[in-house]
């Protein structure tokens, strides 16, 4: 296989993708994995790389037991973003309303049954280009019941401006999700109201408040495998990469600009979809490689191979924000069939 060299423009973009405020990103030359390595780790064939990601797996994790997490939207619809994925933006004819943030004896009992059903983490996310001020006074009271419960917190509220990342750690906040979406070359395809650059920033702003950076993409968006391998070398390359990677398999939305541009069909053969979450694993070993949305549609074969392939980390609960999502018990049937177990 022929693989391209990296132009000098996107080494910048990976360079820039590294940045983290207090940290460093690595030398000009001296990438930890150029989309070239990346590249032919999918070209593979399927059982070496599968048996790669296994070894990977295993050196650094438990290869028996899954994260549970759960995510709810604390803050659902009205957005003013044009991702072309997202029900929750307002130009969009989704059939999502926008509500009110819910109030904090809410989002505590779920917090509460998500723990009964076994989830260590929950992750709060509001449907928001970024919080004001205003909106993140409850938010900080959210995290700071829902940690007091002993369960990790994790928020995803939009772009964060200088200042509110210290006051979420303040308040308790163990992860910040935002995700880089997609390739920085493709990324303007699906999202032209806030740039690449802007989805860095905030990750700077989460780095220098010490927050844990959950950061992923989004796959089956009609990008090519050279741009998933440019996804996962960009994330791979963060200094330090991100502590939890979610992999997410694009739902299509009717209503959405993707739904009505790929017809409703999938994008993306599904082993490939499990050759993106066995590089994920094999570049970021240490990471908490998350089984995202999307989980529903691939269904128990594809998620099996999935975990096999270095996925550790699933969203628990039969909703992620607007979109279904395998049911509890149905998750919890999967995970007896292979032998896995919730992590404590």
């Amino acid at each position: 296989m022929k693989v391209e060299a990296m132009p000098s423009a996107e080494r910048t973009i990976e360079f820039r993708s590294a940045r983290s405020a207090g940290t460093r990103a690595p030398r000009k030359g001296r990438l930890r994995w150029s989309v070239a390595r990346v590249e032919r780790l999918f070209a593979l064939p399927f059982p070496d790389l599968m048996f790669r990601a296994q070894e990977v797996h295993r050196a650094h994790h438990s290869p028996s037991t899954v994260q549970l997490s759960r995510l709810i939207s604390i803050k659902t619809g009205g957005c003013p973003e044009d991702c072309g994925y997202c029900p929750q933006a307002k130009r969009y004819h989704t059939g999502v309303a926008d509500e009110a943030i819910l109030d904090l004896d809410t989002v505590v009992a779920a917090a509460r049954v998500a723990q009964a059903e076994g989830a260590t983490r929950f992750c709060m996310g509001a449907a928001w280009r970024g919080p004001k001020d205003r909106d993140l006074r409850p938010v900080l009271s959210m995290v700071r019941e829902v940690k007091a419960l002993g369960l990790e917190t994790c928020c995803t509220l939009g772009l964060l401006k200088a200042g509110q990342a210290e006051e979420l750690k303040s308040a308790g906040l163990d992860y910040y999700n935002h995700n880089i979406d997609t390739a920085a070359e493709f990324y303007g395809e699906v999202i032209t109201t806030r740039g690449f650059d802007d989805r860095l920033d905030t990750l700077d702003r989460v780095r220098a408040a010490g927050i844990g950076v959950c950061c992923g993409g989004i796959v089956g968006m009609g990008e090519t495998r050279a741009q998933r391998a440019r996804l996962i070398a960009q994330l791979a390359n963060m200094d330090p990469y991100p502590e939890s990677v979610p992999v997410n398999h694009l739902v299509q939305v009717p209503g959405t600009p993707l739904h009505a541009e790929l017809h409703g069909e999938s994008a993306l053969d599904p082993f490939e979809f499990v050759r993106t979450v066995a590089a994920a694993r094999i570049t970021m070993p240490k990471a908490m490689v998350r089984l995202s949305a999307g989980r529903r549609e691939l269904g128990e074969a594809i998620q099996a191979l999935c975990f096999l392939a270095g996925a550790n980390s699933i969203f628990h609960g039969d909703r992620l924000l607007t979109t279904a999502n395998p049911d509890a018990d149905a998750d919890r049937s999967l995970l007896d069939k292979l032998g896995l177990s919730p992590a404590t």
